[in-house]
C-alpha cells in the first residue's frame, strides 16, 4: 500500500470554503498515469494537480493538471494554487517559481508582506492569446440555454480562444441572458461533434458589462463541474482579448459567486494578478498496488489535520 499526502486550497479567494477548490498532490513521484486519472475522478473538482521534480534543474517543479476525464495542458486556477503552495514550502527565490506544464514554462511571482507572509501570486500563462474561429449565433446561444437574441454582437460574435489550455468560447450576453444562462450539455455534445477541431472539449465564458466591471460565468459540462465558481485562465483570456479589441489599462472581472480576478493588459504573454489560496486541509491518500482496488482516504493524523483550523 503506498500512500501520498494532498492539500486542498481554495483559489481566488481570503476565506475558506470560497473560491475555486484545488486538491495537490505535492510529491507525486510514483503515481502512475491511470493513477492520476483516477484520482481526478474521484476527486470530482473543476482540477487536481501534481507535482513532480522538473525535466530542468534551473526550474522549480513539473507540475500535470487533471480534470475528471484527460489531462490538460494548462489551466489557470490549478496553476496559481499549485504555486502558492509551493511558495509556502519555501520553494521559490527570490520570490520566483518556474513551473513545467504541458503547455511550457509558467513563471510565477510571489507577493508577500512585510512579515514574510505570502498575500498572492502573478503568473504569466504559457503562450500568447490565440483567436480562434467563430462560432454561430445558434451554437453558442443553445449551448448557454438562450435565444440567439439573448447575445450581444457589437464588439464580437461568439469567438473560441486560448493560450495554452482548452479553448473557450468568449461572448456577451445582455443582462437577462446573463442571470437566465444555463449550460445545456446535449447542445456542448453536438457542437464539439460538428467542430472536430475541438477534440471533444468546449468551455463557454459569456460575460456582461456592469459600469466598470465585466461580469463573467464559466460553463464546462463536458470536462469538469457544469459552472465555475471561479476561473484563472478563462478571466485572463477575456482581459487578453479586451486588449486586442482596443481597450488598455486593465479591467476587473466578477465571476459566479462574486469573487474577483484582476489582470493587466500588458504586450506579451499576459499576466494575472490573482486573489490569494487558502490552504484548507492536509490529508494522507492510501493506493493500494492492486490496480482494479480503489484508493482509501484515510482519517487525517493531529500534525496534518492542524492545517484545517
Amino acid at each position: 500500500m503506498r500512500r501520498y499526502r494532498f492539500v486542498t486550497l481554495d483559489v481566488f479567494t481570503d476565506r475558506r470554503f470560497g473560491g475555486n477548490q484545488l486538491a495537490v498532490f505535492p510529491e507525486a513521484q510514483g503515481i502512475t498515469d491511470a493513477e492520476m486519472q483516477s484520482l481526478a475522478a474521484e476527486f470530482n473538482l473543476s482540477e487536481i494537480t501534481f507535482v513532480l521534480p522538473p525535466a530542468d534543474p534551473a526550474n522549480t517543479a513539473r507540475v500535470r493538471i487533471f480534470n475528471r476525464i484527460a489531462e490538460m495542458d494548462y489551466a489557470g486556477h490549478p496553476s496559481v494554487g499549485t504555486s502558492f503552495l509551493l511558495a509556502e514550502q519555501g520553494l521559490d527565490r527570490d520570490g520566483r517559481l518556474r513551473i513545467e506544464l504541458r503547455a511550457g514554462l509558467v513563471e510565477v511571482e510571489v507577493w508577500r508582506d512585510g512579515a514574510g507572509q505570502i498575500t498572492g501570486t502573478s503568473i504569466a500563462a504559457p503562450q500568447c492569446l490565440a483567436i480562434g474561429d467563430t462560432l454561430t449565433l445558434q451554437e453558442a446561444a443553445a449551448c448557454a440555454g438562450l435565444a440567439p437574441d439573448a447575445i450581444v454582437t457589437d464588439r464580437h460574435m461568439p469567438t473560441l480562444a486560448s493560450d495554452g489550455g482548452n479553448k473557450r468560447l468568449l461572448f456577451e450576453v445582455t443582462e437577462q441572458g446573463f442571470a437566465a444562462a444555463t449550460p445545456e450539455i446535449g447542445a456542448f455534445r453536438e457542437v464539439v461533434a460538428r467542430h472536430t477541431a475541438l477534440g471533444g472539449r468546449l468551455s463557454v465564458y459569456l460575460y456582461r458589462r456592469d459600469g466598470d466591471r465585466v461580469r463573467t460565468r464559466m460553463f464546462s459540462p463536458l470536462t469538469g463541474p457544469w459552472e465555475d465558481s471561479a476561473t484563472g485562465s478563462a478571466a485572463l483570456r477575456r482581459c487578453h482579448w479586451r486588449k486586442k479589441k482596443g481597450s488598455v489599462g486593465s479591467v476587473r472581472d466578477t465571476c459566479g459567486d462574486q469573487l474577483s480576478t484582476y489582470a493587466s493588459a500588458t504586450p506579451g504573454p499576459p499576466r494575472s494578478r490573482r486573489a490569494s489560496s487558502t490552504p484548507r486541509r492536509t490529508e494522507p491518500v492510501s493506493i493500494n498496488r492492486n490496480p482494479g482496488a480503489p484508493f482509501t482516504r484515510r482519517p487525517p493524523s493531529p500534525a496534518s489535520a492542524s492545517r484545517a483550523t
